[in-house]
């Protein structure tokens, strides 16, 4: 199994937090993983994306120039990524902020209002989480309860983030579920 995902967005959306968390889960999976951050030098608002790899054989480069697939959560993000994805690929758009659909008819499109949703599960910065959620959902790429106990870890002191962190990454996975190709989903 070998998988390239690109996650991309503005700073401040949380775009390499969910990167890491789904690198953690291929490690906890027992895979190869690679986890390679690009971001301008601005704090918030700037371009930010990662590239995150999952293996189950040890990989060559963390670049991909054709990966599997792409969690755009601005419209400048889908707009330089989504002739990337390759033929088959998953790209899931954030419609709160997208106000177009991928011009691919190759590729399974999963729309998810990922702001909206994560407001309804009590915190607007909990989109990331919505958007990783219905990624997971669609790829059957790694287990909803291992990315769900690595966010536990990870906001451990803070136990309302894991709540509503949780509950973004329930609603997003079913959303996701509801898009899966064929065959993507255990």
């Amino acid at each position: 199994m070998y998988d390239e995902i690109v996650l991309a967005g503005f700073g401040g959306q949380g775009v390499l937090l969910i990167g890491k968390l789904l690198a953690y889960a291929g490690m906890k999976a027992g895979r190869e993983v690679t986890w390679m951050p690009a971001y301008g030098p601005e704090m918030r608002g700037g371009t930010c994306n990662c590239t995150v790899v999952l293996s189950g054989r040890p990989i060559g480069s963390p670049i991909s120039k054709s990966p599997h697939g792409l969690i755009a959560l601005n419209l400048p993000s889908l707009d330089k990524f989504e002739a990337s994805v390759r033929k088959g690929g998953i790209i899931v758009v954030n419609t709160s902020l997208i106000n177009r659909m991928p011009h691919r008819t190759d590729v399974t499109v999963v729309p998810v209002a990922a702001n909206e949703v994560a407001l309804e599960c009590g915190s607007g910065k909990a989109a990331n989480m919505v958007a990783l959620g219905a990624y997971l959902g669609a790829s059957g790429i790694a287990e909803l309860e291992s990315v769900k106990a690595i966010v536990a870890e990870t906001f451990a002191a803070k136990p309302k983030l894991v709540t509503v962190n949780h509950e973004a990454l329930s609603r997003g996975f079913a959303l996701g579920r509801e898009k899966a190709p064929a065959g993507a989903v255990n």
